[in-house]
């Protein structure tokens, strides 16, 4: 398998020129432009996240990642992640199948929890049934990829006898689950046979190694063939080391310290972010500074794909224009060297 180099945002708003946030609707036209352009430097994939808050403004990741095929050629377009626990199976399939038309082929999808519940209340669904919805709905979707008349029943929905569901794809639709980091959510990887993105936002990406291990392991035993996996971590590349620290440290502390707030943790230090950058999972400075810590995380584990979370909060348009620009052009080509 060959290392693919990837790009993924929730649609963070950003701050204008004026120094005051963006409104939604410019947010998700800027994040059009990044996704244009993240093709034409080389991406190979390009993910929206699924929020429903208003720091983050991409709630339908589908359009807008149906409009940036119509403007791209050859990118892979995606989710990071879909909360299949909230949404229909059956839709998110046929969604994505229609995305999967429209892009010639370059669709996928994550599926995921999410870490954040807004979703539950808004589309009236219970926190208690957390984890009956994801296990019942993942089951569903795994039928649906494998094949177009689904027979399925369990407690969350009505059963299907063997009913089609359209549009079905003329190439397979990917599907990969992503994985929060726990043994059991690796299993559940194994157990449906679809790659896994393992999201590490914080700490020594080596840390983690168990995990892809017991992937690797599980799908041996099983007697399945290897499967890719991947990791999701945020960053954000500059000219040089000091302009990527300073260029991310506003939004980075406005981001978590707003979740902190909510969640009950202490607002973020300045000696926490470096530490993050030298030790930790944030991948931030010049793109050969960048290059060279991605490089140690793909040798590390393993991986066929990094997938990069280029926005943090409130960072300016141009400022993601620019670090979209460098990891594609700079970056990319630099880790392609380091790990041949």
């Amino acid at each position: 398998m060959t290392l693919e180099l990837a790009l993924d945002t929730f649609g963070d708003v950003t701050l204008g020129p004026d120094g005051a946030l963006k409104p939604q609707d410019q947010v998700i036209r800027d994040v059009i432009e990044e996704a244009v352009l993240a093709d034409q430097v080389g991406v190979d994939f390009f993910g929206l996240g699924e929020h429903h808050r208003d720091d983050f403004a991409i709630s339908a990741p589908e359009v807008v990642l149906g409009a940036i095929a119509a403007r791209t050629s050859r990118i892979k377009l995606g989710s990071a992640v879909t909360v299949l626990s909230s949404d229909d199976p059956i839709r998110v399939f046929q969604r994505f199948s229609t995305l999967q038309a429209v892009s010639q082929g370059r669709a996928e999808v994550i599926l995921g929890r999410g870490s954040f519940t807004e979703s539950f209340p808004l589309f009236g669904l219970d926190l208690a049934d957390y984890e009956t919805l994801f296990n019942e709905k993942l089951d569903l979707f795994a039928r649906l990829l494998r094949s177009s008349k689904v027979t399925w029943s369990g407690t969350t929905r009505a059963p299907l006898r063997s009913h089609p569901v359209h549009p079905q794809p003329a190439q397979p639709l990917r599907a990969w689950i992503g994985v929060g980091g726990t043994p059991e959510s690796v299993m559940r990887a194994v157990h449906y046979d679809m790659p896994m993105m393992l999201a590490i936002i914080g700490g020594s990406p080596q840390r983690f190694r168990p995990y892809f291990e017991l992937y690797r392991s599980a799908l041996a035993e099983a007697g399945r063939p290897p499967l890719p996996v991947g990791v999701h971590s945020p960053g954000f590349v500059a000219q040089t080391d000091q302009a990527a620290r300073e260029g991310i440290w506003p939004g980075y502390k406005a981001l978590h310290d707003r979740i902190g707030r909510e969640r009950g943790w202490p607002p973020t230090t300045r000696d926490q972010f470096e530490r993050e950058i030298a030790h930790g999972s944030l991948y931030v400075g010049a793109p050969e500074t960048v290059a060279r810590k991605i490089a140690a995380t793909v040798r590390a584990l393993g991986l066929e794909r990094f997938e990069m979370k280029y926005s943090s909060g409130p960072i300016p348009h141009d400022l993601l224009m620019k670090s979209v620009e460098l990891y594609g052009a700079q970056v990319a080509p630099l880790v392609r060297d380091m790990i041949s």
